[in-house]
Order: structure tokens, then sequence, then C-alpha cells
């Protein structure tokens, strides 16, 4: 009973973007809990953002990999994945490798907050609101103009989508928001 009850406080933490919970999870780098997007959840967001062949898709806390491996067979992309846990990082590593698709994806093992996504075309992610208010300077600074920035249920402030897609999947309605990084002076 205690155990369901702390789950559900959790739950109803995350769902309502309480800014104080992202810090709750030991390491500081450590943005939201690992709650893995719903199949149907990743190929809407990958649809939404316009992945196109050859293009490079960087996951932001990529877990199981299944966005970065559904961008690589699907959608012909590139991907990276970025994953601050080391057994999750190890075990999605030995699942590419098993599917025969390192020459197009990767994971990248360790904080986002440190890593370089100015190749990205397009940035995945499943965070908090207030991670991606963490995330927000790094990604303007870092993607180019044009890139799509495409988060799982939770928005970006002061950014205005370009597009916003609803799915029902797991018994629960998604909202998937897409983005545009504006071009830069000089591009």
């Amino acid at each position: 009973m205690r155990v369901s009850y702390v789950l559900s406080l959790l739950t109803l933490l995350l769902l309502a973007g309480v800014p104080a919970f992202s810090q709750q999870f030991g390491n500081p780098e450590n943005l939201a809990p690992y709650i893995p997007s719903p199949q149907i959840v990743v190929d809407k967001m990958l649809e939404a953002g316009r992945v196109k062949p050859g293009e490079t898709v960087y996951d932001l806390g990529s877990g199981d990999g299944r966005i970065v491996i559904t961008a690589v067979q699907k959608f012909k992309a590139k991907a990276v994945g970025i994953e601050l846990s080391p057994e999750l990082s190890r075990s999605t590593t030995e699942k590419i490798r098993s599917l025969g698709l390192q020459d197009k994806a990767k994971i990248m093992q360790g904080s986002m907050l440190r890593m370089d996504m100015s190749p990205a075309d397009v940035v995945t992610l499943y965070l908090l609101t207030s991670s991606n208010d963490i995330l927000k300077p790094i990604l303007e600074k870092q993607l180019k103009g044009g890139a799509r920035v495409v988060s799982h249920d939770f928005e970006f402030r002061g950014w205005k989508p370009v597009d916003i897609v609803k799915v029902e999947a797991d018994g629960r309605n998604h909202t998937i928001y897409v983005y545009e990084i504006a071009a830069k002076k000089g591009q």
C-alpha cells in the first residue's frame, strides 16, 4: 500500500511538472526519471519532427534507445542517444550492435548538459518543463537554424510550438510539442 501511494505521488508530481521534482533524482544532472515513451508516441514524435532520411536525430535521455532505433530503422536517419545511466547506455549499445545498426546509431554515455548537439537536425526528449528550462539556452546556442526540437508532454516555456500533436497510448493522452530553432545571424 505504501509503495503504491509513493508511486502515485511521484507520478502526480511528474505530470504536474513541479520544478523541485527534477532535483530529486540524486545526481543534479539527472533531469527526469526514466519513463519510456510508448512506441506509438515515439513514431508520432519522429513524424511530427519531420525526420528525413540522412538527417541526424539526437535523443536526450535515450533510455532503452527506442527513439534512436526507430529513427534509424523507420526514418532512415542517423541517430545519437545521450544517456546518463551507464547501465542503460551499455544495454542500449549492445541492442544497437545486435540489430546491426552501429553504423547509423550510437549512444553517448554522459550528461546532456555537457554534450555537443550541434550536428542535430532533430532533438527529441521526454523531460520535465523545469528540465527543458535548463536545456533551452544550450539548445538555442548549439542548434542550427531550422533544427527541430520535439518534446513529449512538457513544453519549452517562451518558445512557440510550430505544431502540437495529441496521441492516445497506454490509456492516457500524450502531447507532442514541436519547435523550430530560428536561423541565426549569418546563416
